[in-house]
C-alpha cells in the first residue's frame, strides 16, 4: 500500500538533487529507447519510487490506475536487456476531495482518506544498459552536430596558411606598435 504523501516526497528529493534528476532522466532515455511508450498505456504512468542507485543496478517504481493496467509485452522487451520487471496490484492512499461535510474526517479539517486500487510496476535496470545507452545518445548528437573530436566547445581544424592569416602581426621585439629600441 502506498501513500500520496510518499509519492509527493520522493518527486521532491528528486528535484532537490541534481544527480537524482539525471539519473532518472537516463532510465527514461533507456525506456524510450526500447520503444516502451508505444505500448498500451505506458505513458501514463507516475513515479512513486526512486531512482534507487546501487553498485550494479538502478531501481524505480511507476504506478498506475487500476483500471489503466501497463502492457505486460512492453516489458518482456526489459527482460532481453537483462532488467528485471515486478507487478504488484496494491492500493494509494489518497484524501477525499471535499464537496459536503461528509466527506470530513471527525473531528478535524482534513477530507477522509480513500484507498484507490493501482497497479505498481518496479524495473530494476542494470547501470551498464543505462551507461551503453547514454553514450550512444551522445554519439548521435554529437554526429547530428558535426562534432567528432568530442568537445562540443573546440573550434574546426585551419590549415596552417589559414591560421597564419588569421593571425595578427607581432613585432619581434614584443608588444605591438612599441617603438624600436634606440
Amino acid at each position: 500500500m502506498r501513500d500520496i504523501l510518499d509519492v509527493i516526497k520522493n518527486v521532491e528529493s528528486i528535484y532537490s538533487t541534481n544527480s537524482s534528476l539525471s539519473t532518472l532522466k537516463d532510465f527514461e532515455r533507456v525506456l524510450d529507447e526500447m520503444n516502451m511508450y508505444v505500448y498500451k498505456n505506458w505513458q501514463d504512468g507516475e513515479l512513486a519510487e526512486g531512482p534507487i542507485v546501487d553498485r550494479h543496478w538502478i531501481k524505480a517504481s511507476f504506478m498506475w490506475p487500476h483500471e489503466k493496467m501497463p502492457d505486460p509485452m512492453a516489458a518482456k522487451r526489459l527482460l532481453d536487456y537483462g532488467c528485471k520487471v515486478r507487478y504488484e496490484k496494491t492500493h494509494l492512499i489518497e484524501p477525499r476531495k471535499i464537496n459536503s461535510p461528509d466527506d470530513f474526517r471527525p473531528g478535524t479539517r482534513k477530507g477522509k482518506l480513500d484507498r484507490l486500487p493501482v497497479w505498481l510496476v518496479e524495473i530494476t535496470m542494470p547501470k551498464k544498459l543505462v551507461t551503453e545507452i547514454f553514450n550512444g545518445y551522445m554519439t548521435k548528437m554529437k554526429e547530428g552536430m558535426g562534432i567528432g573530436n568530442g568537445r562540443a566547445d573546440a573550434a574546426p581544424a585551419q590549415p596552417a596558411d589559414q591560421a597564419a592569416v588569421a593571425a595578427p602581426a607581432v613585432p619581434v621585439g614584443g608588444a605591438p606598435n612599441a617603438a624600436p629600441a634606440a
